[in-house]
């Protein structure tokens, strides 16, 4: 008689959590193949492989990302789902202040995360302060599932991961969320704190006193000697209308900003024709 346990396929799952990729590498933005380089480096490959398995199949019944853990319901052969949860020593408060000073203080950051976007550079900005978005092994990962396989991650725990990383890829503010800090939470400090000083982005500094977003709406008192620079990273269009407060000017009953903010995209477009739009 065989001393292995005889095998036995999960139960499925009815409208269980599915993965896109339904082969290959899982996790398709620098933040989200970041986190699984991160796990597949040390994991199980059998077991990383059973996992995938899992999270194409179906079988997490649920996902929650919540400050400092993720927890999820796997479906495995048994009836009960198992538990999962995934933490990590988070940033504390006083570690997140610091970054969203950091943040606030850089013009090309602060507009693309207000604009919804993760600049690949806020890695950098987090590493200048001694920080991390991830963990530097999955070993530092607190892993907990309440199956029998003693595997670290065991394919439950790694079903849930793969799905993590897509769902980064979903909403890249989930990664700061499990760090502690909800995108509602970042955006109102952002909002709230002074983008003060150069951009940090110009070695060389401005020649002549810079634009900031307090003065956008007012007129300018002189021109600024013109130069060579560098160019920019592209921003967001109309970053200027999300990081300067706008003047108490409404239209229509619209604030001046919303009213401006679709002309701000057109002329942003590619295939935007002054031609055809000059007698609109």
């Amino acid at each position: 008689m065989s001393g292995f346990a005889e095998y036995r396929p999960p139960i499925p799952v009815e409208g269980g959590i599915r993965a896109r990729t339904r082969r290959g590498s899982i996790g398709a933005r620098w933040w989200s193949r970041r986190f699984i380089d991160l796990i597949e480096a040390s994991g199980d490959t059998g077991r990383l492989q059973r996992g995938r398995a899992y999270a194409r199949r179906g079988q997490v019944i649920d996902l929650k990302v919540a400050p400092f853990e993720v927890t999820a319901r796997v479906q495995g052969s048994v009836e009960e789902p198992y538990e999962v949860a995934v933490g990590i020593d988070a940033l504390t408060e006083a570690e997140w202040r610091a970054v969203e000073a950091e943040l606030a203080s850089r013009a090309v950051f602060r507009a693309r995360l207000l604009a919804g976007e993760m600049p690949p550079e806020i890695e950098d900005v987090l590493a200048g302060l001694g920080l991390s978005l991830f963990p530097e092994s999955a070993a530092d990962l607190h892993l907990m599932c309440t199956c029998p396989d003693y595997g670290d991650p065991c394919k439950h725990a790694a079903a849930v991961l793969y799905l993590l990383a897509e769902a980064f890829d979903d909403d890249p503010f989930l990664v700061l969320q499990w760090n502690g800090r909800t995108k509602e939470q970042l955006l109102t400090a952002l909002r709230r704190l002074p983008a003060a000083g150069p951009d940090p982005l110009d070695a060389d500094g401005p020649t002549e006193e810079p634009l900031s977003p307090s003065g956008f709406w007012t007129a300018p008192t002189g021109l600024a000697r013109l130069r060579e620079r560098p160019p920019a990273p592209p921003v967001p269009p109309g970053f200027i209308l999300r990081v300067a407060a706008p003047p108490p000017v409404r239209i229509r009953r619209r604030d001046l900003a919303d009213v401006l903010a679709p002309a701000y995209e057109a002329l942003a477009s590619a295939d935007f024709d002054f031609d055809e739009r000059r007698d609109d």
